[in-house]
């Protein structure tokens, strides 16, 4: 587990790195609206930190700690590129899986394969 000054440096710089690929995901659109460069950047990269912040102070208030999950899942709430667990449940359920989710390291594994009895 991370030390209390080691953990708030990984935020800030996770909070950084949402900012940069946010931010510069928008450079193209941006010139393409009419909107100049640098506000383009600024206002997606605002949105996504304050989407971030905004997921870890209400991971904070419930408890006033914050938990590795807690801050995983505000920055992969940002992340369209990370899947959670009702992302995985979801995808499952319409391709007709069934999947068991744990919370382990490992990827999530059809039902049917940990189960040989399986409906």
């Amino acid at each position: 587990m991370l030390s209390g000054v080691k953990l708030f440096g990984n935020i800030l710089l996770r909070i950084v790195a949402v900012f940069a690929a946010s931010g510069l995901g928008v450079i193209g659109a941006g010139s393409i609206a009419g909107i100049s460069v640098l506000k383009a950047v600024t206002v997606a990269g605002l949105t996504a930190v304050a989407a971030v912040v905004e997921k870890l102070a209400r991971g904070f208030m419930n408890d006033g700690k914050l938990s590795l999950d807690e801050i995983n899942s505000a920055f992969a709430a940002v992340d369209i590129n990370s899947k959670t667990a009702a992302d995985l449940q979801v995808e499952a359920n319409q391709s007709g899986q069934a999947i068991t989710i744990a919370p382990t390291t490992a990827p999530a594994v059809p039902a049917e394969a940990e189960d040989p009895h399986y409906n």
